[in-house]
């Protein structure tokens, strides 16, 4: 089988973690992916000078550049919309009984109403990664599919021991956008952070953090890439998940919480959406809503190492077990069939 994906871009979470990790393990169950990830990135910021209207038609022509391998595929992967907030030509690649649209995140809630269902409505079937999605899109869409957000274990816990650091490293990975989130558990790590000298707080990230209260000897920023972040996150002894309990938090997909999780970290993470629907399963964090509650989950995993170590492995556990990427490459591959048309 042949799958032709277009996504985001390069460097965006959606595309490495919904699309471009399991095109290895996909392969390997005979179903080959040719990514055509957008050209600019969807989300790269337009150069100063430069018309909006020009860089979008940049990047809707790397789009169409890949038309006429989609219109040969036996399915279209679309990652999201092509364009940010508003349906434009998805409706051209493939055709509508070979075209999955796969959302990751309450994309719904922004941008031109109705635009994501409209796309949705003229594919074989949707994609979505929790069940809060799926009941957004059923009516609207023919068929809807849950496949999680997942991780590879051996990418985030496998290779050389990460080096032995005397320090206690509270870390956080993900884009500048969600610095929002990140922000309102300052007051707990600055409470922690001054109680607790050999404590720093790591921030992997597009760009650094700016930080109002928190001790700047006890912050430190590792700018992303690939590797860098899976090093960062190895050395951490914690890792934060922090979301607004609201509409578009309910959306996603606990990424950052399933990062921790393959790499055998405990996590302290709001529970809304997905990270409360984990938590409930197996005792791999803390649910965190408050000041005082981050706070004192912190305390909770700095007094006890050994409990700590234990959340860690049985998050490695229910990652292999749920989450990983060989677990959810069989689930694509199954649905791709499905829709193709494939008989059972």
């Amino acid at each position: 089988m042949r799958v032709v994906a277009f996504t985001s871009g390069q460097s965006v979470p959606s595309s490495r973690f919904r699309v471009r990790q399991f095109v290895p393990a996909l392969a390997a169950l005979g179903v080959h992916v040719d990514e055509r990830p957008c050209t600019p990135g969807k989300f790269d910021p337009v150069p100063f000078g430069v018309p909006r209207m020009y860089w979008d038609h940049r990047r809707l022509g790397s789009r169409k550049a890949a038309f006429d391998e989609a219109a040969r595929a036996d399915i279209v992967w679309l990652e999201r919309e092509f364009l940010a907030g508003r349906a434009t030509l998805e409706h051209r690649a493939g055709s509508a009984r070979t075209r999955v649209f796969d959302v990751d995140d309450a994309i719904f809630l922004s941008g031109e109403k109705g635009f994501s269902e409209a796309i949705a409505g003229e594919c074989a079937a949707v994609i979505v990664g929790n069940d809060w999605l799926a009941a957004h899109y059923r009516p609207h869409a023919k068929k809807v599919f849950v496949v999680p957000t997942a991780v590879d274990p051996a990418h985030w816990a496998g290779g050389d021991p990460t080096p032995a650091d005397p320090r206690w490293i509270i870390g956080w990975t993900g884009t500048s956008a969600n610095f929002q989130y990140l922000y309102e558990t300052e007051e707990a790590l600055d409470d922690f952070l001054r109680a607790h000298r050999d404590a720093v707080v790591r921030v992997v990230a597009d760009k650094a953090p700016a930080w109002r209260k928190l001790p700047p000897a006890q912050t430190e920023f590792v700018r992303w890439t690939v590797d860098d972040e899976r090093l960062a996150v190895r050395g951490m002894d914690v890792g934060l998940m922090p979301l607004a309990d609201e509409p578009w938090a309910r959306g996603k997909c606990a990424a950052k919480m399933l990062v921790y999780m393959a790499a055998g970290l405990p996590a302290v993470v709001a529970p809304v959406g997905v990270n409360g629907d984990i938590l409930a399963r197996a005792a791999v964090g803390i649910a965190a809503r408050s000041t005082g509650e981050w706070r004192a989950a912190l305390e909770r995993l700095y007094d006890d190492r050994e409990g700590a170590r234990a959340m860690g492995r049985r998050g490695l556990a229910e990652v292999e077990e749920t989450y990983s990427v060989t677990v959810n490459a069989a689930r694509l591959a199954s649905i791709f069939r499905e829709v193709r048309g494939d008989a059972p």
